[in-house]
């Protein structure tokens, strides 16, 4: 069984700030994607794997070059989800591939291989947008916060507008979370999809 904790432990061994940063973060992401799934019991969502999923999703942040939020490796930041799949891929546990998915499938709204190749982003070109209720809610709830400034929660005004177009990407459509969380089970479903667009905003 994939246990969040002694991963975030093991690569991140000591006390310091980018560890304190990732939990808060992690932590942040996880109880906003829980009140989604109890809001919402029509998606029948796995409660467990959202938590133990959001706590995950960005666990390979300090493989990149991000001094800003106290990440000194090599990488560009755009690449720490697939960087996360990679590790989670080395565990020896059956689950390991449903948590390695949601890490490479949150960055921004998904990405398709026509928009790695168009923007020549450094991804292989394949589709890395999210597919199951699991994936798409924490890819959501992520949106809401920020390592750049961890102690904001934005309003669904302010994902909307951080999350337009920047660098000629793609944007969100304006509206789409704001109704994220007052649906139907059809209609929930699709708005937690949201738009599937890209955009970079950490």
């Amino acid at each position: 069984m994939i246990d969040p904790l002694h991963i975030i432990h093991t690569y991140y061994p000591t006390d310091d700030a980018l560890r304190r940063l990732l939990l808060h973060h992690s932590r942040q992401v996880a109880a906003h994607a829980l009140r989604v799934a109890a809001r919402h019991p029509e998606l029948g969502a796995d409660t467990d794997f959202l938590e133990r999923g959001a706590l995950l999703h960005d666990v390979g942040i300090f493989l990149t070059d991000a001094p800003g939020i106290h990440c000194h490796g090599a990488h560009p930041y755009l690449l720490h989800g697939r960087l996360g799949a990679e590790l989670l891929r080395r565990e020896d546990d059956a689950e390991a591939e449903a948590f390695a998915r949601v890490c490479e499938r949150h960055t921004g709204t998904g990405l398709t291989a026509e928009q790695i190749r168009r923007c020549g982003l450094p991804l292989p070109p394949r589709d890395f947008r999210p597919e199951t209720v699991e994936e798409e809610i924490i890819c959501y709830a992520d949106k809401f916060y920020s390592k750049s400034h961890p102690d904001e929660e934005r309003s669904p005004e302010q994902v909307c507008q951080a999350n337009s177009v920047k660098r000629g990407w793609t944007s969100f459509v304006r509206g789409t979370i704001a109704s994220a969380e007052s649906s139907t089970r059809a209609s929930a479903r699709a708005n937690v999809k949201m738009e599937r667009g890209t955009f970079a905003f950490r």
